[in-house]
């Protein structure tokens, strides 16, 4: 309702031609957003109440507002324009079916493209932490999304067993996505149903792998077939393995890795190859921790000289930066314990590339918050500009080039007045809720032994003393 004193603007627009997701609009531009719409064949053929730029911004206010209502969220994006566009027709909201039906008519396909075609590497050379001797430092992790029990969703993505030889309560679709280390922004994503492992949908990815990248992944990642397809993309690999893989010495190097090869498994038989890897093993050698594990990684970078064993070593653990976005993407954005909303396998997956491209949007604004300030990004609150996105939606900041104008210091200004400290820390593997494959989480683990030494120095190559005495 207008305020005492205010004057309605008598130009004749449309409000849905004015909304969008404030600040948030600079990574995701309407003119993009009608492109992509009209060369997805979704652009609408009659005028509507919804149009098709108005659902794909509509898709992504889903995403933001996750604990909110189909209704409440289009009021969120609609609140305060009508005076501030010049729009003068009555807009009501439209109902939950008229929403979910324009849902429908849009498609996955113009989510899917917006977010190939907009969702890039944020880093410059100049941003700290994002590049190790000149590659640009990604990786590679997967996680699973809650869908809403329907046949539908069944049918296509399926249900995890359980440790009870039953089914798990909910569907669940599998997301395997490439990140950039030094910004957490996903810019490369496959899905599938929760029966198709990571290593397979993993391959979805090849197409945003490159040279000039170092390619970080766990060892549940790692496969004769999948590392080959990888390394041929041109980009450098630096993946961990399991313990016992049996890799022989072929050649011991000054700071104590060792070259060896791989061998490709058909049939439970063992062959070798002339696929040359470099191993470094090596332990943690802090007094602050109290694991005796050994880690073992592989790498395609085979001199010692352009990549010390220490380093690589010490850089593995960037690899983690890619499980702190998926705790903003699936604890601080949609919420924890937050089921999607889409009772279709095209809802769903329409939903998903919603909630990447938002955090996209966010992460971006957290990069040119963190190059404005010249600090690392990693000293940006995610839940800080999480909640200044939030608030320019509600205050009808649109797409127009002034309102952007005025929202971009302002965001700016409110995510960098405090910034997070970064220090060392470490945590059980162990988890409060029953049902899950981590031991249940005691009172021992509360006071759990915290690293008191950075990785760089910590790590101590194996091998290291053999190699000085041959």
């Amino acid at each position: 309702m207008p305020r005492a004193g205010w004057i309605k603007p008598q130009d004749d627009q449309r409000l849905s031609d004015h909304i969008a997701l404030g600040v948030l609009t600079r990574t995701f531009p309407p003119d993009v957003v009608d492109a992509v719409v009209r060369e997805s064949g979704r652009e609408q053929k009659r005028q509507r109440l919804l149009p098709s730029r108005l659902v794909v911004y509509y898709v992504m206010g889903l995403a933001l507002f996750a604990h909110a209502g189909y209704e409440e969220v289009m009021r969120n994006l609609v609140e305060g324009l009508s005076w501030e566009t010049g729009w003068r027709r009555q807009w009501t909201v439209p109902s939950q079916p008229a929403l979910s039906q324009a849902r429908a008519r849009l498609g996955v396909e113009p989510l899917a493209e917006l977010f190939a075609r907009c969702c890039v590497p944020l880093a410059t050379e100049a941003t700290r932490g994002a590049f190790w001797r000149g590659r640009r430092v990604m990786t590679i992790d997967g996680t699973v999304l809650d869908a809403p029990d329907t046949p539908e969703n069944q049918a296509e993505f399926g249900r995890p067993g359980s440790g009870r030889g039953e089914a798990s309560a909910f569907t669940q679709i599998r997301v395997v996505g490439l990140g950039e280390c030094g910004t957490r922004a996903v810019v490369s994503v496959a899905m599938g149903p929760c029966t198709t492992g990571e290593t397979t949908l993993a391959r979805g990815l090849l197409g945003s792998i490159g040279p000039g990248m170092l390619v970080l992944a766990d060892r549940g990642f790692f496969s004769f077939a999948l590392w080959n397809e990888v390394r041929a993309t041109g980009a450098e690999l630096l993946w961990r393995t399991k313990s016992n893989h049996i890799l022989p010495v072929d050649k011991r190097l000054a700071d104590g890795s060792y070259i060896s090869h791989l061998h490709e498994v058909r049939n439970s038989h063992r062959y070798p190859t002339d696929v040359p890897v470099r191993v470094i093993e090596y332990p943690l050698d802090d007094p602050g921790r109290s694991s005796d594990a050994r880690y073992r990684l592989l790498t395609t970078v085979l001199d010692p000289v352009a990549a010390p064993a220490n380093e690589l070593a010490a850089l593995y653990p960037e690899r983690w930066e890619f499980e702190t976005t998926l705790d903003e993407l699936k604890t601080h954005q949609r919420g924890p314990r937050v089921v999607l909303r889409s009772k279709s396998p095209g809802g769903v997956r329409q939903e998903v590339y919603g909630h990447l491209c938002t955090h996209y949007a966010i992460r971006a604004l957290m990069h040119t918050t963190a190059a404005d300030q010249d600090v690392d990004p990693d000293r940006i609150s995610f839940t800080r500009a999480l909640n200044a996105a939030r608030r320019s939606v509600r205050q009808g900041l649109g797409a127009a080039t002034h309102a952007l104008t005025v929202a971009l210091p302002a965001a700016i200004a409110e995510i960098c007045r405090e910034l997070l400290p970064r220090r060392l820390r470490s945590n059980p593997r162990a988890v409060k809720r029953k049902m899950s494959k981590f031991p249940v989480k005691r009172s021992a683990h509360r006071d759990w032994p915290q690293p008191r030494l950075p990785p760089a120095q910590a790590v101590r190559v194996l091998g290291a003393d053999i190699a000085v005495l041959e």
